[in-house]
């Protein structure tokens, strides 16, 4: 499969009903807030970990879309499988000596590896394979509006000991937005796929992943998130026609209603525009979803 060739910039929008949608582990759980506006905050890290867990799932078994960063796995005997791939001995914290061997583990990883040729990875660890610049990067996600957290009591009937039966029931917190648009950019560079051997068949695997990003992520905590709108920014030169945010400011998302006074509990409460009429040359906009 030969790598992308063409530069791309998106804009995700996706939502929450009484969820969190990213814990702060510093903050008790909480929603992650912006301090100064309290909008809220959604980490690139926790897109990324939705994104593998998708892929994942639709490539099972399949070869050349094993998951480098996964939940309990063993950095150390994922660069192993490289070495023992390739016959070479591994030396503690080095590459090889010969950069050609060298090129080949990093090159292997990449290629057996779907999130070390999407997002990139830094592997100079005690079994050295190397760094990867990845060709995808994500921003934080922002909502749209300023959120406002829920502490809500919950408790719990059961016990886990039989000395603890009399006892009252256990009460804990739990933390939710009742409603949050959030708005993500996201890069993809055809020059850096070069290097890592991202495909049009893992660019459009991608889009799947945003598509259906949510759909087999529930969990009581996330409440009802959801994917809502993908907008796609493609050039026709490898190194870009246009800067990224001329392109980012091209989508605005604003209220149906700018006077109204409640606040937003659905996405039928916003509109989503996209400036297609002075898009710079060579720049194309399409929506998968």
């Amino acid at each position: 499969m030969s790598a992308i060739t063409n530069r791309y910039e998106f804009v995700y929008l996706f939502d929450v009903s009484n969820g969190n949608p990213n814990g702060d582990p510093d903050a008790g759980n909480l929603p992650r807030l912006d301090p100064e506006t309290n909008q809220g905050l959604v980490t690139d890290v926790a897109i990324k970990r939705k994104i593998r867990n998708y892929v994942a799932l639709e490539k099972e078994g399949a070869a050349g879309y094993a998951i480098y960063m996964q939940e309990k796995s063993v950095l150390n005997n994922q660069h192993k499988q490289a070495y023992a791939a390739l016959d070479i001995e591994p030396e503690s914290k080095k590459l090889p000596k010969d950069e050609a061997k060298a090129r080949e583990l990093t090159a292997w990883m990449c290629k057996n590896f779907f999130d070390v040729r999407a997002f990139g990875a830094v592997m100079t660890t005690e079994v050295n394979a190397g760094q990867v610049r990845g060709p995808i990067q994500l921003a934080f996600a922002s909502s749209v509006e300023s959120v406002v957290p829920l502490e809500i009591s919950i408790t719990r009937v059961a016990v886990t000991n039989e000395k603890d039966l009399e006892k009252e029931r256990t009460m804990g917190r739990k933390h939710v937005l009742p409603y949050g648009l959030y708005r993500m950019h996201g890069f993809v560079s055809a020059k850096l796929a070069e290097r890592t051997g991202f495909s049009e068949e893992d660019l459009a695997l991608l889009w799947r992943a945003l598509t259906n990003l949510f759909e087999h992520d529930r969990s009581a905590a996330h409440g009802e998130m959801s994917a809502r709108k993908l907008i796609v920014f493609k050039h026709e030169l490898p190194m870009g026609n246009a800067p990224a945010h001329v392109l980012f400011d091209k989508v605005t998302v604003k209220r149906v209603d700018p006077k109204a006074e409640a606040p937003a509990r659905h996405f039928s409460d916003y509109q989503v525009n996209v400036d297609r009429d002075s898009l710079p040359d060579g720049v194309t906009v399409f929506e998968p979803f």
